[in-house]
């Protein structure tokens, strides 16, 4: 017995003038017959969903034939719905057939049964406890390290290929951009490093006239004053403030570029942007920063000078006299050497992180914060190395 029914999809769709969806249903020897015919499409299918629903409670059948040689159109909705139904009888046993399906149809029908019966991806039952979380972090942190080395020794090699070195005009680097960021990054840095060098010599002095003031060697003040503002404090302080300052200002001007997409303008020309924004930089921090490193020295010793003057009663005549036994050559070079690696350090850090730079405002801001923070704790890193290297070979 065939069994017809009919249901309007929409006005929507019978003002277009489209064919509704129609599904007859015949049964007969334990074989269920269903033959869908007309516009199976997202506009209509509304108009049978009912009718297949009831199809899908229907129980007794052995087999499920499906004749889809009648449907006009179909889309994934319609696809879909006779899934849904072949499904419902294969889960109760029944052998499902389809046939007269077009070529569009087996693929429709193929794709939306892969979707739904793809099985969801296992993932965690719950967060990882603390010790995964915190073993996770470490690993990407592991990796990030690896990453910003590869991107500086890249940087660092680019800088020194002898292409980039040439001078003159029509060459990468010129002399007047060099000069440029001397007189930006190290003349510009003296002010703010003579008065913090000043304050922390008269720090030291005061605080070590203060406790060698127990013991009566008030004069082992300068000692302390002069082996370690020569040997560690300058510098490092140096180096802190110019990581701060000239460091971000890199990262900032870089990233600022990236931005605006200037980076990709000049491969466009033909120049190498390493070769542009940062040689000019690096050699303007490895001549500045032990410059400064050498003011700095002079202006700390200055501060304590005043510190010992006023709060241990030297004189800075006797001051100097004693300054001149504490320290020789060695105390000032060890410092100073450890200037020019710090430098290349800050401006290969700064370098990288202007490089990584994307194309929003917060990313700008990142990227300087994070120039900051590792270029003070890679320098701090290294003048530790040094201090280990230097008690090592007795220097």
């Amino acid at each position: 017995m065939l069994t017809i029914r009919k249901r309007d999809a929409s006005g929507e769709a019978a003002e277009n003038g489209e064919h509704l969806p129609r599904v007859a249903v015949g049964e007969e020897g334990g074989v269920l017959g269903c033959a869908f015919s007309g516009v199976w499409t997202t506009r209509t299918v509304a108009a049978v969903d009912a009718d297949m629903r009831k199809i899908e409670q229907r129980s007794g059948a052995k087999q499920l034939m499906l004749d889809l040689s009648h449907i006009e159109k179909m889309d994934t909705a319609g696809a879909w719905l006779i899934d849904r139904l072949a499904s419902a009888f294969e889960k109760k046993g029944v052998e499902v057939h389809l046939q007269g399906q077009s070529e569009v149809a087996s693929i429709l029908l193929g794709a939306v049964g892969d979707a739904v019966r793809r099985e969801p991806e296992s993932g965690p039952s719950g967060p990882p406890n603390i010790i995964l979380r915190a073993l996770e972090l470490v690993g990407r942190r592991v990796y990030e390290m690896r990453d910003d080395f590869l991107a500086s020794m890249n940087i660092l090699g680019a800088t020194i290929r002898g292409a980039q070195m040439k001078l003159g005009r029509g060459h990468a680097v010129n002399p007047a951009a060099i000069f440029n960021q001397i007189d930006r990054m190290g003349v510009g840095a003296i002010p703010v490093v003579v008065l913090m060098s000043a304050i922390v010599g008269a720090i030291v002095a005061q605080q070590g006239a203060y406790q060698l003031s127990y013991f009566g060697a008030n004069i082992f003040v300068v000692d302390l004053v002069g082996v370690l503002i020569l040997r560690e404090l300058g510098v490092l302080m140096t180096a802190i403030m110019l990581a701060g300052r000239s460091g971000s200002a890199i990262t900032a001007e870089i990233g600022s570029m990236k931005m605006r997409e200037e980076v990709d303008a000049l491969k466009v020309i033909g120049l190498n942007p390493i070769g542009v924004l940062v040689f000019p930089r690096l050699v303007a921090l490895v001549i500045g920063l032990p410059c400064l490193t050498i003011i700095a020295n002079f202006a700390a010793l200055g501060g304590g000078i005043v510190a010992a003057w006023l709060y241990s009663d030297i004189p800075p005549a006797a001051f100097i006299d004693r300054l001149r036994v504490a320290i020789d050559l060695s105390t000032i070079f060890a410092g100073l050497i450890k200037a020019p690696f710090m430098a290349l350090i800050i401006g290969i850090i700064a370098s990288v992180e202007g490089m990584k730079v994307g194309g929003s405002a917060e990313s700008l801001g990142l990227h300087v914060t994070a120039s900051v923070v590792k270029s003070i704790f890679i320098v701090i890193i290294l003048d530790g190395l040094f201090a280990m290297f230097y008690a090592a070979i007795g220097f």
